[in-house]
């Protein structure tokens, strides 16, 4: 089956990505699509952020990884129709290390993802670029990068690109950058329009146009194990990530 397989990475922390991949997987799901949420960051946000308690998963990311447990026996149902999560917890820290001794370590997360017949799969990545991370780059089609409306947006994209570009030239020559989407955005703040202009120059078309508003109903959201339609369908973060949605499909269809 052809699959969408996006990875949603950042290696810095606190840029909206968790938020990002909950809502658009949430979205493309709503529009009758099988969508597989993988939580790839020892965290576990995103498995929290749609209402699993973390610490009481037992099956996760790191032993379909690491202990070569088949997909289907990990693969967990959420509240939101056609959405699926591959959860993970604080045990997915010691698959950096686990992995290292394993032949073909970098494949070990498209190996196990070649049973799975999703029309998407969304991973969300680690704030780090590595073990996982390149895991995670190395099974994907295009990658999505969330940035953060402010002062050092762009800090650490080069490294991020130059990751992106080692896994083209080694494990994953069809790798593709389907956008950047920037996040937590100020209209009142004019930082956050500057930042807007530099990255559109960087980028150019490879920025999404929908801009993901500071919102305090998004915040609030994952604590309550929803995405931010089931909190608030008609806030500013729900309309936005709509629009994103779309326009993820549009560039993936």
């Amino acid at each position: 089956m052809t699959q969408t397989i996006i990875a949603v990475v950042n290696q810095k922390g606190g840029v909206g990505k968790t938020t990002t991949t909950i809502n658009v997987a949430a979205q493309l799901a709503s529009a009758k699509k099988s969508v597989l949420l993988v939580d790839l960051d020892p965290q576990g946000n995103a498995t929290s952020g749609l209402g699993l308690p973390k610490e009481q998963v037992t099956k996760t990311t790191y032993e379909v990884l690491c202990e070569g447990l088949p997909l289907s026996d990990a693969v967990q149902e959420t509240h939101v129709a056609q959405l699926f999560v591959l959860p993970a917890n604080a045990n997915l820290a010691g698959a950096e290390v686990d992995l290292v001794s394993q032949q073909q370590r970098e494949f070990a997360l498209q190996k196990a993802l070649q049973s799975a017949a999703y029309d998407y799969i969304l991973i969300d990545c680690p704030p780090s670029l590595g073990l996982l991370t390149i895991n995670a780059l190395t099974a994907a089609t295009s990658v999505m990068i969330p940035v953060q409306a402010e002062y050092y947006a762009l800090e650490g994209l080069s490294q991020l690109l130059n990751t992106v570009q080692a896994v083209r030239g080694s494990t994953n020559p069809n790798l593709e950058l389907l956008g950047i989407a920037l996040t937590m955005f100020d209209k009142r703040n004019s930082l956050s329009e500057q930042v807007q202009s530099e990255v559109e120059n960087y980028f150019g078309e490879k920025l999404f146009t929908t801009v993901i508003p500071r919102n305090v109903r998004l915040a609030e959201a994952p604590s309550y194990g929803k995405t931010i339609y089931e909190h608030d369908r008609w806030s500013k973060g729900a309309r936005a990530y709509k629009a994103l949605s779309k326009e993820v499909k549009d560039r993936t269809s």
